[in-house]
């Protein structure tokens, strides 16, 4: 049977479902998601959502596995204001044998935010229904992009992780794309998470690296919406992990954080350090690299003690008031976040003992590069995008 005998005797509807389904795969093209196209323009009852949704693809691993990745596999996203232990919690899942993080992408969030400013705009939501991307051709092409970012970035596994801090700021979002999804939102004591930027030197879109009263500002500002993104998602979706408990008892929280992604317990999460490049790859460029190749230590606790103005310590109970709905107290200079397990306080004994040792491989490891080739983590905030599509953001 002939094509053009199929038409003729099927009549305009036949032709107009085609010519809808060339259209289709022709746009899914144009985005790079061409592996949309699989289904059936014949089938009348083919919903539009279904249609968006792709069948599981599959990577082979080192060990010659097939491992399927699809938009309903059970991602973990890890977020949280850059230096509040985001890096450390990623390190300590990557030694879980089924579980892949890697590097930040970096890429993710960006494009995330460049939607977010699409819809906001009402003249580019115009645009975009004008020119027949609809909301579901938008998402599946956005969870198309971001799963095989995720996905093919690293080594395959059972369970895919990414490391990209303000992805959480699009929380909500990120679950419509992926709804068996879920986050590790990593607090940290505001003051800390500042005192770490500034003195490292960490470049963020929006924070002042000359002033601890606009960088607690901002802090807030950003700490405040991830909350306000967690809370939204729900327990069952979202686990607060506090950087201090974390590394004052990392095997009680490593517990929770095992139990709450549904991983069976395994003792290597409590030694990230023993694979550091030997199954966990760290980015010379991230600012935190050289820290987390160390056993969980205290040294990073209250390094921000002395280093605050008067004036904003007086005032920091007004400057950041998520402090406290965060469980931190404001007016506590030093804070007491409790005591460390007794393996912690060994650990920090013998990195101290063995100071320029660890320097030495910290050298070894990362000296040479430029650490602020990348910009740092410099990850999107509020920063409006131009309409012009070849302009920066």
């Amino acid at each position: 049977m002939t094509f053009r005998t199929i038409l003729g005797r099927n009549g305009s509807r036949k032709r107009t479902l085609l010519l809808t389904g060339i259209l289709f795969c022709a746009g899914a093209l144009a985005m790079l998601v061409g592996p949309l196209c699989y289904t059936s323009v014949f089938d009348d009852s083919l919903s539009s959502a279904s249609a968006m949704v792709a069948a599981d693809k599959y990577i082979t691993g080192l060990d010659y596995r097939s491992y399927p990745y699809n938009r309903e596999m059970p991602l973990i996203f890890i977020g949280g204001v850059p230096r509040s232990g985001t890096t450390l919690m990623r390190a300590m899942l990557d030694a879980h044998p089924q579980v892949r993080c890697g590097q930040e992408t970096r890429v993710i969030p960006r494009l995330l935010q460049l939607r977010h400013h699409w819809i906001k705009s009402e003249k580019e939501s115009l645009r975009l229904e004008q020119a027949g991307i609809t909301k579901p051709v938008l998402n599946s092409a956005i969870a198309a992009f971001v799963l095989e970012i995720i996905a093919k970035h690293g080594e395959p596994a059972p369970r895919l992780c990414n490391k990209d801090p303000f992805t959480l700021k699009m929380g909500t979002y990120v679950m419509e794309l992926f709804p068996n999804a879920k986050f590790l939102f990593m607090v940290r004591d505001g003051r800390a998470t500042v005192h770490s930027i500034i003195s490292r030197k960490v470049t963020i879109s929006g924070f002042d690296m000359t002033s601890y009263r606009q960088s607690m500002i901002k802090w807030n500002q950003a700490v405040e919406a991830m909350n306000n993104q967690c809370n939204e998602l729900g327990k069952d979706r979202c686990l607060k992990v506090p950087y201090e408990q974390l590394v004052l008892h990392p095997r009680e929280w490593m517990q929770k954080v095992l139990k709450f992604l549904d991983l069976p317990w395994n003792e290597t999460v409590l030694h990230h350090e023993d694979f550091i490049n030997n199954g966990i790859s760290l980015s010379k460029v991230e600012r935190s690299s050289d820290q987390v190749i160390k056993p969980v230590n205290l040294e990073a606790l209250s390094k921000w003690v002395g280093h605050f103005p008067d004036d904003v310590i007086r005032d920091m109970a007004d400057l950041a008031p998520m402090l406290s709905v965060l469980g931190y107290d404001p007016y506590a200079n030093p804070p007491s976040y409790g005591q460390p397990d007794d393996i912690v306080a060994n650990n920090t004994r013998q990195i101290q003992k063995n100071k320029d040792t660890w320097d030495k491989i910290a050298k070894d490891m990362f000296g040479g590069v430029d650490r602020n080739a990348g910009g740092g983590d410099n990850s999107l905030l509020d920063k409006p995008t131009s309409d012009n599509p070849d302009s920066g953001t």
